[in-house]
């Protein structure tokens, strides 16, 4: 068995997490008749978008998606969720109607891929490979793996990561060139944004690898070959991350209003949130919606988890115990102390005020390390170890279940949310403890202990899961509307239409429902949208984070945007939210209105509002405004001068209904014809009697470029966000061209850092000389340079017994 683990140790634990996988997921796909459907964000972007995203492909859409939001960059919006995504790849062979049914197979897949790249790491650290195959699927189970399911695009980052570590460990113990490059351009293609925690963690890594440990001294060298190799790998992955860096620039979300500041940054104002951390290392995850054990810490959706199944951080608190000038150890001590203070913790997401810690995969990587050279050296003491987590969980338990509260005029014990998911929670993390007790201490010295060990991991890490996403299936369990409404809708919605483009609107309906359905909607769950569309609506006083959703009284907006649709469910009680509808039928449960004031994409105004205007209206009647002239700034103001007017104040300021329907009137009356999307670009037609402004309702964005009558012609920003083009008098033919800004220049700096690269792997050993061989064990020969040498050895000269199977280094022994 061990010579069979030695040669296929990686497939052992891909095709076991594969089968485990499996098991968790198989009675929801059952239950819902082969998908899984879970909640929240998994129903309304992760299943959309990937359709979505899959049908533009297949399309050859690689351009402006005109579908998402107002319209967005497809490669700088989708580059973050699913676009480089291998697996979303795998999707493109099949239909569009399969791709619901794919979700569970692929995160299935990926939780074995995750088992399989882990174990290469965790591997270098153990003896016996069959402790590397536990360690692998601690990983590939752990807590943050299931709290994720609701971000499923989180698990690429946490499955690739394992590589940049093994690349990193090449280069500085065997100087493997390229291996660490090639991993770092995977991972910077695959997820920029955790790509860029990943950066700080492996910094950390380095130094703390190099400075305390004695097989990987720091030089210089080391120290120079690790920048060349990150910067190759960076610029190899320029073709992606170019495009997807400059997509994000000026993003409100990443701006310097939302840097950590004050004492913010030294302590967290909430006591609750170091509760919280702790409880993430014994317990399994909450739901990332619902906190139940610490419900106002206020890190929702942050991915709080760390918990391994069985044995939580109980192996990694009884290994350190005993090696305490361990490299790893310092390692893991470092993240722990970054953990608890904020500003440490927000160095992951560039120094952001938002609470997240999505970087707790990379140290989950060293605890599963750890916890099977814990499980493979028969002198841990796992007892103390074991005791301090039932003490923990039990006071967690305690103080959340049993503390006495007084609310509405009655005392009432507890301060959980849900006190049976609550006691379940406990149940399953006290039983995994007490499980690993009896098998780890009691069991230890028989000869079947490692299988009764294996079996023992993969039940608990089974019945976990399936407890934690059984939890999130039955809260909400209500997922109709998906089948019913939104997959059914698809390619199915009739709408007249004359050709010419125009957006829909959902009045309080499901999140997302245009990408179901294929149509541009006004309404959009999506956090990575270009950066006017972020500026434009703070400006008229709707909240854009992370969805756009302007209110029905901003109903001027739906003119000024195209909306010619109105979805309502047929079961609200307001059929009549906004002027000017009337209905038109009943389609998948809404009931659809008309918009009589809709305006077709590209229309003209002959007045210009100055920002001193602009300033000296209310947020409240800013959207009214945009409908009687074009907001333009000074420099703007100047170019179009000769054609537009100021409009005078008694016009602006005039809000009743009549002024309403006049502008709309008027507006009608100067717009263009035949306006439609095709081929990465909007085409309209015009006519005017005398040069005029053209008014688009597409996001500014520096990828765009004009054309009237095929002659270049300039792109004005307008009202803030969006675009206006000056077209002469007579028939005209007026084309908005988008190109993927960045796409070019990345292409030609990754083309470059492949050559350099390739340069470096062929040539570079002329200039660093031959890889060091690799430390034998005691009184053996140095053995051939393989991908595991400096693994931790039994050194009898030092008191350690001799080499027995499953045993590994002594306890003052420094790992790998």
């Amino acid at each position: 068995m061990n010579d069979r683990l030695e040669k296929r140790g990686h497939w052992v634990a891909f095709f076991a997490a594969l089968v485990m996988s499996l098991l968790v997921f198989l009675p929801f796909i059952i239950y819902n008749k082969g998908m899984f459907l879970y909640y929240g964000d998994f129903n309304v972007q992760q299943i959309p978008f990937y359709q979505h995203v899959h049908d533009a492909i297949r399309a050859g859409a690689f351009g402006w998606d005109p579908i998402t939001d107002l319209g967005v960059n497809l490669l700088g919006s989708y580059s973050f969720y699913n676009l480089f995504s291998p697996f979303f790849w795998l999707t493109i062979p099949f239909p569009s109607s399969a791709i619901p049914y794919l979700m569970a197979p692929l995160l299935i897949l990926k939780t074995a891929c995750a088992a399989f790249t882990s174990y290469f790491y965790i591997a270098r650290f153990v003896r016996d490979r069959y402790y590397a195959v536990l360690g692998s699927l601690l990983y590939a189970f752990s807590g943050f793996m299931t709290y994720n399911i609701f971000f499923n695009h989180f698990h690429e980052a946490t499955l690739f990561f394992p590589l940049m570590l093994i690349g990193l460990e090449e280069l500085l113990q065997n100087r493997r060139r390229g291996m660490f490059a090639a991993a770092v351009a995977l991972c910077a293609v695959v997820n920029y944004w955790f790509f860029i925690g990943e950066v700080v963690f492996v910094i950390l890594y380095f130094f703390v690898r190099t400075l305390t440990s004695e097989d990987c001294r720091f030089t210089w060298g080391r120290l120079l070959h690790t920048l060349l190799e990150g910067v190759l790998g960076v610029g190899l992955a320029a073709v992606v991350f170019v495009p997807s860096v400059l997509a994000i620039l000026g993003n409100p979300r990443t701006g310097v209003d939302s840097l950590i500041n004050g004492w913010g940054m030294w302590y967290y104002s909430n006591p609750q949130r170091y509760l919280a951390i702790l409880h993430s290392l014994f317990f399994p995850p909450d739901l990332s919606s619902l906190p139940n054990f610490f419900m106002d810490h206020g890190a929702k959706w942050a991915s709080l988890a760390a918990y391994l199944p069985m044995v939580g951080v109980c192996g990694v608190l009884a290994w350190c115990r005993g090696h305490r000038d361990s490299w790893l150890r310092r390692m893991l001590v470092l993240c722990g102390l970054m953990a608890v203070v904020p500003v440490l913790n927000a160095a992951f997401v560039l120094f952001n005020n938002s609470y997240y810690a999505r970087w707790y995969y990379m140290p989950i990587l060293l605890m599963c390390a750890v916890s099977a050279m814990a499980m493979e050296d028969e002198d841990t003491r796992w007892d103390s170890s074991l005791l301090t987590g039932l003490w923990i969980v039990a006071g967690i338990a305690v103080i959340t279940g049993l503390t006495p509260k007084r609310s509405d005029g009655a005392w009432h014990f507890g301060l959980e949310g849900n006190a049976v998911k609550m006691w379940l929670s406990t149940a399953l993390a006290l039983a995994g403890l007490i499980l690993a007790g009896v098998v780890l201490i009691h069991l230890r010295r028989r000869k079947d202990f490692k299988k009764v060990l294996a079996a023992s991991l993969c039940a608990a890490s089974v019945v976990y899961s399936i407890a934690c996403v059984g939890g999130a299936v039955s809260t909400f369990h209500n997922n109709s509307w998906i089948v019913d409404k939104a997959l059914a809708g698809r390619g199915n919605i009739s709408l007249p239409s004359d050709g010419t483009f125009s957006r829909v609107d959902f009045y309080e309906g499901d999140e997302n429902m245009g990408l179901y359905w294929e149509i541009p909607s006004i309404q959009a769950f999506h956090s990575i949208v270009p950066v006017s569309i972020m500026e434009f609506y703070p400006e008229i006083g709707v909240t854009r984070d992370v969805s756009s959703k302007p209110e029905a009284d901003k109903f001027a907006l739906r003119p000024l945007f195209s909306v010619r649709w109105l979805f309502v469910d047929e079961d609200a009680n307001n059929q009549t939210p906004m002027p000017g509808y009337s209905l038109y039928n009943n389609q998948y449960g809404y009931n659809v209105y008309e918009n009589q004031n809709y305006l077709p994409m590209g229309f003209s105004f002959d007045s210009y509002i100055t920002q001193d205007q602009w300033e000296q209206l209310g947020e409240g009647a800013r959207d009214n405004a945009l409908l009687k002239g074009l907001l333009l700034d000074d420099k703007t103001i100047d170019k179009v001068s000769d054609l537009m007017k100021p409009i005078e104040d008694d016009v602006l300021f005039d809000d009743s209904d009549n002024s309403y329907k006049d502008d709309v009137k008027a507006r009608k009356a100067e717009a263009s014809s035949g306006s439609v999307f095709e081929h990465s670009g909007y085409t309209c037609k015009c006519n005017y009697s005398s040069d005029r402004v053209l008014f688009f309702s597409v996001p500014y964005d520096k990828g765009w470029s004009a054309t009237v009558n095929g002659q270049t012609a300039e792109i004005l920003q307008a009202d803030v966000g969006f675009m206006a083009v000056r077209v002469p008098a007579g028939e005209c033919t007026v084309r908005l061209q988008y190109h993927t800004p960045g796409l070019r220049a990345g292409l030609g700096l990754s083309l470059v850092s492949l050559a350099l690269l390739a340069a470096w792997a062929r040539f570079g050993g002329r200039l660093t000389g031959p890889a060091a061989p690799a430390a034998a064990p005691a009184g053996e020969a140095a053995p051939a340079q393989t991908p595991d040498a400096g693994l931790p050895q039994k050194d009898e000269t030092e008191g350690g017994a001799p080499e027995q199977d499953g045993a590994s280094g002594g306890p003052d022994k420094d790992p790998a």
